[in-house]
């Protein structure tokens, strides 16, 4: 059983950034691939960027791509979501995701453990 729980969302105006974290307990961490998503007001949660337990294969929607990165820092059983050029389309709730597998998946029924989300809101 993994637990994640994710932490730094909050406003910011158009234009600016935030660094989402994730934090997982258990000691199997460096053996998963991560994800993020997201769920915004009345709309279905989607991908947005995954990540694997190496740090060799990295996924991007196209809607983040060149904005957002994802990292992971194995010793602290963290994953990370650095938001750089926001805008007021990336307001939502984000959830940090874990799939105990090498193997990198971007849909939601691949993952099997989730946190609770932090929001993220985009002013224009």
């Amino acid at each position: 059983q993994v637990q994640l729980v994710e932490s730094g969302g909050g406003s910011v105006q158009a234009g600016g950034s935030l660094r989402l974290s994730c934090a997982a307990s258990g000691r199997t961490f460096s053996t998963y691939a991560m994800g993020w998503f997201r769920q915004a007001p009345g709309k279905e949660r989607e991908f947005v960027a995954a990540i694997s337990e190496s740090v060799s294969r990295i996924y991007y929607a196209d809607s983040v791509k060149g904005r957002f990165t994802i990292s992971r820092d194995n010793a602290k059983n963290t994953v990370y979501l650095q938001m750089n050029s926001l805008k007021p389309e990336d307001t939502a709730v984000y959830y940090c995701a874990a799939r105990p597998s090498m193997i990198v998946v971007t849909t939601r029924a691949g993952y099997a453990y989730w946190g609770q989300g932090t929001q993220v809101t985009v002013s224009s």
